[in-house]
């Protein structure tokens, strides 16, 4: 069962030979969320072996230029492809106003629908979810309105041991009890606790993306316990006051969110075109979070099943 975050783009404003602007594909059992459409992503999806026909829903987090652009030019590819499913694209107002107005140039007759969902940027809130899968919002600290997204794999059902099947002799209707969550009567009228019919075969997985943003400690606690938190790093902590000018965190403030939400794992990008090296950046990260790396264009970081013991 996968959950795998690629990252098709992890630079800023101004793309560089090595990093394009910001867009990450998350697989969650084989469905595809889009988080970001920076210029070039259908490109990139295409040389990550990504068709993009696959992608269920869209995430837009907020509408600066390098987390939108490329949205257009692949509403026309999947158009061009023969897409005839309706896409999900969640986004800020006034992204209608934007969309209407391309439609109106542009794609006039494609052959599948856009469904916009406003994504509210002052408060969190449940915005898609799925059999296997919740969506939810994260008021971000930018320029203009922004969310960042927590992406979180729902709880399987419970599994009934085999051996308590064979040691009480448990029959259909009083396995089916068991793993709704049951206590389990048997004929001698003894009555067992669920706890020792069953197990969770494994613990929902998360991943979550912040990214344009001060340091904000509401999200972090928004994300608390978060698998996977991409976090965006713009400058290098001498430059916290460009970061706090412009919206964005440095490398420190960044680690100081993971620390803060109990991350397990830390990605920073987002990073200005003025650092040749990240090395230094993902130094000053680990000096506060042992588990941050610099997110790596291509990459994938797949996030393991925690089985239940």
């Amino acid at each position: 069962m996968t959950f795998r975050v690629t990252i098709l783009g992890s630079g800023s404003a101004l793309p560089t030979p090595r990093r394009n602007p910001s867009a990450h594909v998350l697989n969650v059992h084989e469905q595809f969320f889009l988080v970001d459409c920076g210029e070039g992503t259908q490109a990139r999806l295409m040389s990550c072996g990504i068709n993009p026909l696959k992608i269920n829903a869209v995430f837009i987090s907020h509408l600066h230029g390098d987390h939108v652009y490329g949205l257009f030019g692949l509403i026309s590819t999947m158009g061009l492809m023969g897409r005839r499913t309706p896409l999900k694209v969640y986004a800020p107002r006034p992204f209608d106003e934007i969309l209407a107005a391309h439609r109106r140039y542009f794609d006039t007759e494609l052959p599948y629908e856009i469904r916009w969902n406003e994504v509210r940027t002052r408060r969190s809130e449940l915005i898609y979810e799925n059999k296997v899968l919740e969506v939810r919002s994260v008021p971000l600290r930018h320029r203009v309105p922004a969310a960042g997204f927590l992406f979180r794999e729902k709880t399987p059902p419970l599994n009934v041991r085999k051996e308590a099947v064979a040691r009480y002799g448990l029959g259909i209707a009083q396995c089916v009890a068991a793993k709704r969550g049951e206590d389990v009567a048997l004929d001698s009228g003894e009555t067992i606790p669920n706890g020792e019919l069953t197990y969770l075969p494994y613990r929902g997985r998360s991943y979550a993306y912040l990214s344009d943003t001060l340091p904000s400690a509401r999200a972090a606690g928004l994300v608390g316990g978060v698998d996977l938190l991409y976090h965006e790093a713009t400058f290098a902590a001498g430059d916290k006051a460009l970061a706090r000018q412009t919206g964005h965190s440095t490398t420190v403030q960044a680690a100081q969110v993971a620390e803060k939400a109990g991350a397990r794992r830390l990605l920073i990008g987002h990073f200005s075109s003025r650092y040749k090296d990240e090395s230094l950046l993902v130094e000053e990260a680990r000096g506060i979070f042992a588990a941050a790396e610099a997110a790596v264009e291509g990459a994938s970081y797949e996030i393991p099943l925690k089985r239940e013991p």
